[in-house]
């Protein structure tokens, strides 16, 4: 476990990555089930922080081995053992959810014990490939042995806190200490002589494909949006209208995304990578959100929300303004400029968005509100096939060239 080559031809993800992101499709599955069910009822403040720890536990532990596998995946038997490893406690992970959720809900003691454990089984398994790879790279022992003791650091942290039942306010404060510890770990660590000899297109990649993962929850809101109508109403014509919405968004969120060659931009300036793969917990955590927020809207087209039609509008339209902007938020910081195409972009996506939720707060149907969200991402494709693609070629050129 010396270390791959970074500038290896042909890297691709892996049929052990591909296995290992199937578990994160059942943990976002059961995240955004439990913020939709929240937010269906009213409990926004429960939503959000439960929705907020449960999504950066997810997205954390699948960037570690992500970035980890892209400098030092051998594929032999101890990197896969402990690879399963993991996905047993994404499992675990996954399936405390409902439980956590509730407790936030309900303002009592955090139960976060299961959570918990399924997260430092994760992160334990971690420990053991980076203190592997510290033995087998001397070159870049300091920076693995960074990345090993801010994990266990965090990781014993958070098992104290299993006994502690403490209250929302108590957790959150000492969580966020944790958090601290765990995302200073990787800024401390890919400093130290140039850091871990990670694989840009393969880091591209990699993220792309946990960015499809995430848009299939846009696909699984969809089907519970259209089963509603169609439960109530039959295959009419506001079925169809709720097919077209929801496929559409999740299509035009999947176009946006794949705009910008995002490898060769990495592979150009690698002292953005970081900064660029943490912006992409907030992209991540915006795309599971919008799905969370079509199934509110299926809640609502059933009679069974208990907030209105504007508010329900919201839940979709906030997730996708989130996306919008944390995606060009994001290209700019890896092109080093700022195109003023873009903010004719953003303002036309907020006036779509905008428009949405006054139709909603007028009492127009749900199902023509849903179609006007849709058209949010269509905006910048549009932008981009007509005009803005020569913006970006040029953009491109200077940021490679530089």
């Amino acid at each position: 476990m010396s270390g791959r080559d970074p500038d290896e031809d042909h890297r691709n993800a892996t049929p052990l990555e591909l296995l290992y992101d199937l578990t994160f499709v059942v943990a976002f599955g059961q995240d955004a089930d439990q913020f939709a069910h929240l937010l269906g009822q009213g409990h926004l403040a429960g939503g959000l922080i439960g929705f907020g720890f449960a999504t950066f536990a997810i997205c954390w532990a699948w960037t570690n081995f992500s970035w980890f596998a892209s400098a030092y995946d051998t594929d032999d038997w101890a990197f896969r053992l402990a690879t399963m490893v993991q996905m047993v406690g994404v499992l675990i992970l996954a399936l405390s959810l409902p439980q956590v959720f509730q407790s936030l809900d309900t303002g009592g003691p955090v139960s976060n014990a299961v959570a918990v454990a399924g997260y430092v089984v994760m992160r334990v398994a971690m420990v053991f490939l980076w203190l592997r790879a510290a033995k087998h790279d001397p070159s870049r022992r300091r920076a693995c042995l960074d990345y090993a003791v801010t994990i266990g650091i965090a990781q014993v942290g958070w098992v104290a806190l299993i006994p502690a039942h403490l209250t929302l306010g108590a957790f959150f404060a000492w969580g966020s200490l944790f958090l601290l510890i765990e995302v200073g770990g990787p800024l401390l660590a890919e400093r130290r002589k140039g850091g871990t000899p990670w694989h840009a297109q393969h880091i591209a990649e990699r993220y792309a494909l946990l960015t499809i993962i995430a848009l299939g929850e846009g696909v699984i809101g969809t089907v519970a949006s259209l089963g509603a109508v169609v439960g109530a109403q039959g295959w009419t014509f506001d079925a169809a209208l709720v097919a077209l919405a929801g496929t559409g968004l999740t299509f035009g969120m999947w176009w946006m995304y794949f705009l910008v060659p995002t490898g060769e931009l990495l592979q150009a300036h690698r002292e953005r990578g970081l900064p660029w793969g943490y912006a992409h917990i907030l992209l991540f955590a915006s795309v599971v959100a919008t799905g969370a927020g079509l199934q509110v809207a299926a809640y609502y087209l059933a009679g069974q929300a208990h907030i209105g039609a504007a508010s329900t509008v919201l839940a979709v339209a906030l997730p996708v303004a989130a996306f919008v902007i944390t995606l060009f938020a994001s290209y700019t910081y890896l092109v080093h400029a700022w195109d003023s195409f873009a903010l004719t972009l953003l303002a036309g996506t907020a006036a779509v968005l905008t428009a949405a939720f006054a139709m909603a707060a007028l009492s127009v149907p749900m199902a023509i509100c849903l179609v006007m969200l849709m058209l949010a991402p269509v905006v910048t494709v549009v932008g981009y096939e007509t005009i803005g693609h020569r913006h970006m070629a040029l953009t491109l050129e200077r940021a490679l060239a530089g």
